[in-house]
Formats: C-alpha cells, sequence, structure tokens
C-alpha cells in the first residue's frame, strides 16, 4: 500500500488515519493553508502550521485546531509529520510524511519567488512529491517582483497626477497582502474593501504592512480620489465599485500572462504577478527535491506529467478536487 492515496474524501495516509488537504469533512486533517479549496470546514480537528491557525480559525469559524512550528515534527500511529515552507502565501506548507524511511511530500500550491511577506520555499529530499501545476506550461514564466511592483507604483502615482482612483484588485488572502507589502504609501492614501482589510487585519501582528482605511457607507469619493483602492476581483462592476467615481482597474495576476485572460478581464491595466510557481520554479522545485516519483495536480497535469516522464521521471497524474485555478475561480480564494 502507498504512504499516500488518493480517495474520494482526499489525500489519505491510512497508516496515520488522517488526510491531507481534504475536500471533505474527516476526523482528523492536516492542512497546508488557507485558501477555501485546501482548508474546507467540516473535519473534526485540525492540524496546520502555527501561523495558519489564525487565518483559519477566521475563514472556517470555531473549529479545533492545532499548530505546529516549520521543521518540527510529530508523530500519528507511528508515521513522521512535518510542515516545510511552501512560500505561496503566510502561514503556507508542505507536508513532509515519513514511515519506515519513505518519504513523500504534498506542496498543495507553492511558489519559489520571495514575495516579502511568506516564508520562503524551502526544497525537501523525498521518494516521492506531490505537485501543484497551476501554470505548468513554459510560457508561463515570471518577471521579477520588483519590477511588477515598480511597474504598479508607476501607476498608481501616473493616476494621482491625473486625479484618477487606482482600484488595485486580487484576491483577499495572500495576493493584497503581497500587494499591500510592496506598495509605496508616500504616493498617497491606502483604502481598502471590508473583504481585503479583515483578511489584513488578521495577519498585521505578524507582518509590518503600511496603514489603510477602511471603506464605509460615510467614506465620500472626495477623501478617495486619487488615492489607492485594494479590493477583491468580485468588485468589478458592481455598484460598489462605482461609488468610487473616475477609476483606472488594475489586476494582479499570473494569468495576466495570456492575452485572452487580459481581454476577459476588461481591465485597464494588468499586472503579472502570481502566488504559484511558474515553468521554471515548478521544475526547479522537483529537481531540488532528487525524488523519483512525481505526481501532479491541480493545473495542466497531464500535460505537465507527460514532460516529467520525457525527462526521465517516473511521474503520473492524479484528480483531486482543489480548484483548476483560473482567472474566474480565483475570485474563490
Amino acid at each position: 500500500m502507498k504512504l499516500l492515496e488518493f480517495t474520494s474524501n482526499g489525500i489519505y495516509c491510512s497508516k496515520a488515519d488522517v488526510y491531507l488537504d481534504p475536500w471533505r469533512g474527516v476526523k482528523k486533517a492536516i492542512i497546508t493553508h488557507g485558501h477555501s479549496d485546501h482548508a474546507r470546514w467540516g473535519s473534526k480537528s485540525y492540524i496546520t502550521q502555527i501561523d495558519n491557525v489564525p487565518i483559519l480559525k477566521h475563514r472556517l469559524g470555531d473549529i479545533s485546531v492545532s499548530g505546529k512550528k516549520y521543521g518540527d515534527k510529530f508523530q500519528i500511529n507511528g508515521v513522521t509529520f512535518s510542515f516545510h515552507p511552501a512560500g505561496h502565501i503566510p502561514g503556507s506548507s508542505q507536508i513532509r510524511v515519513e514511515y519506515k524511511g519513505e518519504v513523500w511530500v504534498f506542496t498543495g500550491d507553492f511558489k519559489t519567488q520571495d514575495d516579502k511577506i511568506s516564508t520562503p520555499y524551502e526544497p525537501i529530499k523525498c521518494n516521492t512529491f506531490i505537485t501543484e501545476c497551476t501554470f505548468g506550461l513554459p510560457v508561463y514564466k515570471w518577471e521579477k517582483p520588483k519590477i511588477v511592483h515598480e511597474q504598479i507604483n508607476n501607476w498608481w502615482a501616473e493616476n494621482k497626477s491625473n486625479g484618477v482612483t487606482s482600484l488595485l484588485m486580487g484576491y483577499s488572502l495572500g495576493k493584497i497582502q503581497r500587494l499591500l507589502k510592496n506598495l509605496e504609501p508616500e504616493i498617497g492614501k491606502i483604502f481598502t474593501h471590508g473583504a481585503t482589510e479583515k483578511m489584513t487585519e488578521v495577519l498585521r501582528s505578524k507582518i509590518d504592512f503600511p496603514k489603510t482605511t477602511l471603506i464605509t457607507r460615510d467614506t465620500s469619493k472626495k477623501e478617495i480620489q486619487g488615492n489607492l483602492v485594494l479590493a477583491p476581483p468580485a468588485v468589478l462592476g458592481s455598484a460598489w465599485s462605482r461609488k468610487l467615481g473616475i477609476t483606472s482597474t488594475g489586476y494582479a495576476s499570473g494569468w495576466m500572462a495570456i492575452r485572452g485572460a487580459r481581454r476577459r478581464r476588461a481591465v485597464d491595466r494588468s499586472f503579472v504577478l502570481s502566488d504559484h510557481a511558474d515553468w521554471d520554479g515548478l521544475l526547479s522545485a522537483i529537481y531540488s527535491t532528487e525524488c523519483e516519483n512525481v505526481i501532479t495536480t491541480h493545473g495542466y497535469t497531464d500535460i505537465f506529467a507527460k514532460y516529467l516522464n520525457e525527462q526521465g521521471l517516473n511521474a503520473l497524474s492524479e484528480k483531486t478536487e482543489y480548484e483548476q485555478e483560473t482567472p474566474e475561480t480565483e475570485n474563490l480564494k
């Protein structure tokens, strides 16, 4: 029997009777990070990296959850588990599973670029590596983050000089905080939508963010004009966004690397910034593990597995119920 197997409830370790990021409620769940497709309500108990505990409580409510530090080993029925940085969002982890010398690593979601808010990705040696491949095509290659953040700040500054409000959108957990951390507050004030403000407040005790101002019913267009507003993608074209007055809209996502995705979003500016590994990042992560086996999940699974097999690795794809992230499903994050 394999150390980890894919079942109707999720990725299961039968020897420990525990699930990794299950997509249905189970007795015991080990969770990689707080995005809704990996951290679902309904399990009796949760174990996660300690920085992810407040995120899970904020998103899932009154749950039984315990936190572990990165690298700390804990045993369940003789199986050894530990969390290691995934670099995806704050508190995100890879899960290392070891039994009788055999080691598997489940990445959840990950990226190899440093975003200044997440603990940077850490390569872990293993026999079998379970990897996402959201951007598992050669066309996806990310620019250096510093360059993208300069583009964003220059766009904001130009809008301000023209008296136009900058509406910058990204998903509420991870992307918004990454954008906020790299904004230049001297350009102007930073306003927030309620959903992004609440999530950012959960993380403020661990991360030093610039000051933000929550938009309320009492906030006037005059206060906002020429400044920057951070909001989730769902506000685009909504009554809430129309109350902001004259805006220039911007959207930050890895999908903005593709012209068709940019066109469907119908925003004024697109910024290619992803919280997932690009093609080169995926390959470097896999090779750094020195693994013999690779299992690809959510993304370009079959294509990516085929490429890895052609490179001499033993790769196969498995179906999961994690969101196969697209420009549309990013709204759910």
